[in-house]
């Protein structure tokens, strides 16, 4: 999270902006069983709708693995506010013990949320942490993505999204997938993320576009 997104989150202000999205979800039934069932999982989102993400998934005991830096502790700070638990570290910092902490998390049967292109970009660009999570600790990947009619975008590395005041919120779920053992079900994951988390970006593009 770029220290501008930072400064955001955790405000009274920010807080009764949230509260005022009115979102819809779309193909939550990709996800509602595995929630419903308690089956480990693993979210899988941009760094750049993390915000609207984590207003939708609050009070669900899911672990989030964010950045050893400051920045990375307002976030876990107002993470906590909303029922979420700190797994540190990133593919920058503290890697291993993100990796190993993600895994534990999983292995008891809960979820866990990764950014793989944060904490600090490229944009877009997947880091194979997330995949190698899944994969060892045996959750089921679920893509996520959001958009919104009207939001502010950061002059950040990633165009970190905030929604406005009343703003419309689609939160798209992806299909699920698992992740085969071994560096040939690694690499197969790694395009498998890459393909569903592109397709549910392109459904928000498209539906932007129709709306324009």
């Amino acid at each position: 999270m770029s220290p501008a997104a930072a400064r955001v989150v955790g405000t009274p202000a920010f807080l009764a902006l949230a509260a005022s999205w009115r979102i819809r979800a779309v193909h939550e039934e990709r996800w509602r069983p595995l929630y419903q069932s308690g089956r480990p999982h693993v979210f899988l989102l941009w760094h750049e709708v993390l915000l609207p993400l984590l207003w939708q998934h609050r009070r669900q005991s899911i672990a989030i693995v964010v950045s050893e830096a400051r920045d990375g502790q307002y976030l876990a700070d107002f993470a906590a506010t909303l029922g979420y638990r700190a797994v540190r570290g990133s593919s920058t910092r503290g890697a291993a013990r993100a990796l190993l902490g993600a895994v534990r998390e999983l292995e008891a049967g809960r979820a866990v949320a990764f950014t793989p292109d944060g904490p600090r970009g490229p944009r877009r660009e997947l880091k194979q942490g997330i995949i190698a999570a899944a994969q060892r600790g045996g959750g089921t990947v679920v893509p996520l993505h959001a958009e919104a009619d009207r939001a502010w975008r950061l002059h950040s590395w990633d165009r970190f999204m905030i929604p406005k005041v009343g703003a419309r919120v689609r939160i798209l779920y992806g299909r699920p997938f698992t992740v085969a053992p071994g560096e040939e079900g690694l690499a197969a994951g790694l395009a498998e993320a890459e393909a569903r988390l592109a397709e549910i970006a392109g459904t928000a593009a498209a539906a932007d576009g129709q709306r324009a």
